[in-house]
């Protein structure tokens, strides 16, 4: 049991919750410091936490900066992102698009902006039609035909950072993937301690990428992860003879589109764009917090 006590003081502050191609996030503006960083963890754990409360895959907490970046120039709002779990990520893609837009919308930013986040700055552009292009950090420590005994089997992999840890398993039959078993084992594999690693399980299909993906910190398989198109599309696209920009399919159905450079081994000018969309904003009511006694 915990004391929901520390959260009563935010009963009544302002939310949205919006969805980056299904994966969904419930954002806060908080120039007004209204939820301190003590307190965000516990936050992010109460309001994502589904059939109890508004349920999501992250909490995003928007404040201002005035730090001015050597190449980038003025960074025109820090975030704190945190999955649903409490735990603090590094970068969410989706969680990057829709705190772009709702950035753009509260006035913390014009369309063309930039954002801190623990990866490194983040730019991003608004389109006219509500989607977002978001320049992605760049990946670093890549690996491929990674073979790991899982689920009773030697399983061989690719991976890489693409703003969190990553790993990527060609898998034929996708609809079939052991994704949230297979996933999990992967994700808490000693090879990927302590930090661990997000699975993603992919195909290519009529010139596109599918992608299911089980998510660190949130524990199950989402409807959609950027990070994981992202490192999905860098270590299996060229490989398959995709070429940039690479659509990606994810579990929701819809797409997102990843745009990268090839330099040596490494890759360079990596963008995801797709479609960040609003559910709804409110207020959050005290008994938001009320399962926690439980």
């Amino acid at each position: 049991m915990r004391d929901i006590q520390q959260l009563i003081p935010l009963a009544g502050i302002e939310i949205a919750k919006m969805t980056g191609t299904g994966n969904d996030f419930v954002l806060v503006d908080n120039r007004k410091a209204q939820v301190s960083p003590e307190l965000m963890p516990l936050l992010a754990e109460a309001v994502c936490r589904r059939r109890r409360s508004v349920g999501a895959d992250g909490l995003v907490l928007l404040e201002p900066s005035e730090r001015v970046d050597p190449d980038l120039g003025p960074v025109d709002f820090k975030w704190h992102f945190f999955n649903a779990d409490g735990s603090s990520a590094e970068m969410c893609g989706n969680a990057g698009r829709c705190a772009a837009r709702f950035a753009f919308d509260h006035g913390l930013a014009g369309k063309a902006m930039v954002f801190d986040t623990i990866a490194g700055p983040i730019q991003a552009w608004l389109g006219d039609d509500g989607s977002v292009k978001l320049e992605m950090v760049k990946p670093f420590d890549a690996f491929t035909d990674l073979e790991l005994e899982a689920s009773g089997q030697k399983v061989g992999m690719h991976g890489i950072n693409s703003g969190v840890p990553h790993a990527v398993l060609l898998w034929e039959n996708l609809e079939a993937a052991p994704v949230k078993d297979m996933g999990r084992e992967i994700r808490f594999h000693e090879h990927f301690a302590p930090a661990g690693t997000n699975v993603n399980f992919a195909c290519e299909m009529g010139g596109q990428l599918l992608v299911r993906t089980y998510e660190r910190g949130v524990e199950d398989e989402t409807l959609a992860c950027g990070t994981g198109a992202v490192a999905s599309a860098l270590m299996l696209g060229p490989a398959l003879g995709l070429t940039s920009p690479v659509t990606v399919k994810v579990a929701s159905g819809e797409e997102l589109r990843v745009y990268f450079e090839e330099q040596g081994d490494s890759f360079v000018k990596v963008f995801l764009e797709g479609a960040a969309d609003y559910v709804f904003q409110g207020t959050l009511h005290q008994e938001a917090f009320s399962w926690l006694q439980y």
